[in-house]
């Protein structure tokens, strides 16, 4: 017997990231398949975890986005998972759409990552056909490049003439450009990112691999990770030098900035990130701790796996 699904429409919300999470697409593990080749590798870090053959493990990267999963049951948020494609790893949700306002906008990620786009048609059918954006071609953008925050976009970007040779480089001005005129009466903030495709230490893959707006005003930064000084001293006068924790080329590299607020007081961080934690606490913020390190040796974490839909 063939299944129907009924779903009612989804009305997008997203106008920064920290409102109280509502909706959210979380990747899956499942299925992810077999260790890589070096060079179907999309990042540096993925690189070294296959040639240290600490890779992570299938069944370990499930547990741990079972237990994000768990976190988001707690809060009561609405959880889409992507269908499952066999032998794919379609771990980083945030890298395939993202939302800013009522607009979903389909990423131009790289090729050999289509079929993961379809894996999460049926929640982008959801939504009403006149904010469904697909940018033109030649406009490449990720998720984990652009930020909504209020009467702003921030976007990480690379805009060197070197720009095709970095597999690292994965969003550029011509998609920086398509955003603007998208959102008119926003203002769009660029920011330079440093790339590298051999050492993890020296790239910042996405924007928020470097940079974290928090609730409460507060924010975390790495500044090797910008480019341009004057771009990351710009953050840093936006939110205040007080205001921001700033973390160390180890702690970017093991993501530090890379956490995810379900709400302006509440913040999901790996467990072993203690240093950040307790400065979390600090501020005030409710820390729901999560096991998350093996998923972080493919060069995202919880900001990376996750698509907020709607926020309050």
């Amino acid at each position: 017997m063939e299944l129907f699904y009924i779903y009612s429409m989804l009305e997008l919300n997203i106008k920064n990231e920290i409102s109280r999470l509502r909706t959210v697409i979380l990747g899956t593990a499942k299925s992810n398949g077999p260790v890589p080749k070096v060079e179907d590798c999309y990042d540096p870090k993925s690189i070294e975890s296959v040639l240290l053959g600490i890779y992570p493990k299938e069944e370990d990267m499930i547990f741990e986005m079972d237990a994000l999963e768990t976190v988001f049951k707690k809060y009561d948020v609405q959880v889409f998972r992507p269908h499952v494609i066999k032998n794919c790893n379609q771990i980083f949700s945030r890298d395939i759409a993202f939302v800013i306002d009522d607009k979903i906008i389909r990423a131009n990620i790289l090729p050999d990552r289509g079929r993961e786009i379809e894996a999460i048609r049926y929640v982008w059918n959801q939504v009403d056909r006149k904010n469904r954006i697909i940018l033109p071609k030649e406009c490449h953008v990720e998720g984990g490049d652009v930020m909504p925050w209020g009467d702003y976009i921030f976007i990480g970007t690379y805009s060197g003439e070197d720009y095709a040779d970095y597999i690292t480089a994965r969003t550029n001005m011509d998609a920086v450009i398509a955003i603007q005129e998208l959102f008119p009466e926003k203002t769009v903030k660029a920011f330079e990112l440093k790339k590298s495709n051999t050492n993890a230490k020296e790239n910042a893959l996405h924007l928020d691999c470097c940079f974290q707006p928090l609730g409460k005003g507060k924010a975390i930064i790495h500044k090797s990770g910008f480019l341009i000084e004057r771009e990351y001293n710009w953050l840093v006068d936006f939110f205040g030098n007080k205001n921001v924790f700033e973390i160390t080329k180890d702690e970017m590299y093991n993501m530090n900035s890379n956490v995810f607020s379900i709400s302006e007081d509440v913040i999901i961080s790996e467990r072993t990130f203690t240093r950040l934690n307790t400065w979390l606490r600090q501020q005030g913020f409710t820390v729901e701790e999560v096991p998350y390190a093996e998923i972080g040796k493919q060069g995202g974490l919880l900001r990376c796996t996750t698509m907020p839909l709607i926020r309050d």
